[in-house]
Order: C-alpha cells, then sequence, then structure tokens
C-alpha cells in the first residue's frame, strides 16, 4: 500500500511562532489515517519539530555535503538533528532562482537517504512547455535525471507541480493531472522494482475546494501544498479530503 501524503511547503513564511498551526493541526487530526508533514524554514524546523507528532516535519532542501565551506546552506545531517525526517529537492522554485539541474537535486536525494531523510523529489513542466505539447517529454527528462537508481518507496516521494500551476490560482484539468500522474507511475514501474508503491504527490493550486476531485484521480497519492498550508484552518480540509479519498 501506498502512503497517503498531505505535505505542506512554507516556503520563506513561518517563525517559531506558528507553532500554534501544528498545535492546531494536532487538534484537528489527532489521529490521522494520512501522513501529515509541514516543510517550514530551516530556522524553525527545531521549535516545531518539538512533540510534533503525529505531525511530521521537514526541510526545503538540503546541500549534497555533510559540512563544510557553504555559507548559509544546510546539510541533510542539520536537518535531522533540528528534528526533521523528510526534505524536499528540487523545488521549481530551487531550480530558477538558484539554477539547480537534474543532476545536482539527484545527489541532493542521495544526501538525503544517507542522513536516514525521505526525499521529496519535485518534477514539472513550465507553461511555455505544456503550450508547445513537450509535458510529458520534460518529465521523462526530469525523472531519469533527479531520482537516483537508489530510490525506492522507503527513501522517495515524487511530486509532480507543473510549475504554471503554482501560486498562480491556476490548476490543470483533471484529465491532464491524470495524464501526467499515469505516466509518471507507468515510468516508475519500468525503472523501479517497487516503483508502484512510491507515492506520488500533486502540486499546483490546492485547496479544500478542489482537493477531493484532484485525491480522486488514480495515482494522486496526496498533495504537496503551498500557500493553503500556512494556515491550519486552510490545510485541514485538504487533509480531511485525503483521509476521506
Amino acid at each position: 500500500m501506498r502512503r497517503k501524503i498531505a505535505a505542506g511547503n512554507w516556503k520563506m513564511n513561518g517563525t517559531a511562532a506558528a507553532r500554534s498551526e501544528i498545535t492546531a493541526l494536532q487538534a484537528a487530526h489527532p489521529d490521522p489515517r494520512v501522513d501529515i508533514l509541514i516543510c517550514p524554514p530551516a530556522t524553525a524546523i527545531a521549535a516545531l519539530s518539538e512533540n510534533a507528532h503525529p505531525i511530521h516535519i521537514g526541510g526545503q532542501d538540503c546541500h549534497v555535503a555533510t559540512h563544510g565551506a557553504h555559507t548559509g546552506d544546510i546539510s541533510a545531517q542539520m536537518l535531522v538533528a533540528a528534528g526533521a525526517d523528510h526534505v524536499i529537492v528540487g523545488h521549481s522554485e530551487r531550480r530558477t532562482d538558484h539554477q539547480e539541474t537534474d543532476a545536482l537535486i539527484a545527489q541532493k536525494a542521495q544526501a538525503a537517504y544517507a542522513a536516514g531523510l525521505k526525499a521529496i523529489i519535485c518534477i514539472g513542466e513550465s507553461l511555455a512547455e505544456r503550450e508547445n505539447g513537450s509535458t510529458l517529454s520534460v518529465i521523462d527528462v526530469q525523472l531519469a535525471g533527479a531520482l537516483p537508481d537508489t530510490a525506492t518507496a522507503q527513501n522517495t516521494v515524487v511530486a509532480y507541480e507543473p510549475v504554471w500551476a503554482i501560486g498562480t490560482g491556476k490548476t490543470p484539468t483533471l484529465d491532464q493531472i491524470a495524464e501526467v500522474h499515469a505516466h509518471i507511475r507507468a515510468r516508475l514501474r519500468a525503472r523501479f522494482s517497487d516503483g508502484e508503491n512510491m507515492s506520488l504527490l500533486y502540486g499546483g493550486s490546492v485547496k479544500g475546494s478542489n482537493a477531493a476531485d484532484i485525491f480522486a484521480i488514480p495515482d494522486v497519492d496526496g498533495a504537496l501544498v503551498g500557500g493553503a498550508s500556512l494556515k491550519a484552518d486552510d490545510f485541514s480540509p485538504i487533509i480531511s479530503a485525503l483521509e476521506n479519498a
């Protein structure tokens, strides 16, 4: 059985004061039937991870090295020490803002594995790529380059996030989401012995009002949520929709 995951990426939002949102999620979902994950800024991981059960806490990025002269970076081992058990790698904003390549993302995933973290590896096409009909070929390149050969269902989650739908309010049609998720699942099955069991998340303007329809799509095992995960009142309906899917 694949794990169902409701993951929140807080991006550059939130401090230790956001502990109240974790507390609210704990109260609303004391015994969740899905995995709930919050990825706050690195500065808040330690504070938010304390007594966070059943909420998982993750990082938003990690360096490929375990330590060294890398000013401003954070290693996978440091994330673990702060209380994280997951880390996002390859988010489109990292690819764009920091020119991250698929090869680098694969190295980051391997660093996460070595530290005992589960890596959420992000892939997705731009609007131009969607409009010129190259979505599936772009996805193939990213899957081949960003997923290490050592990826397993235990250490890896794949998140499909069409770049043009992140934070824009635009959402692909259900048929478009279904097409890409089916394509990714087929590629995972073909490459990995346990590819059938790798959790596959959708991300891009997911909210309480559309979550149930998205989660009803085959091979959508949850969501990687941005803005709607910042407040428990907004994220909780998404979690509930996944529990009932």
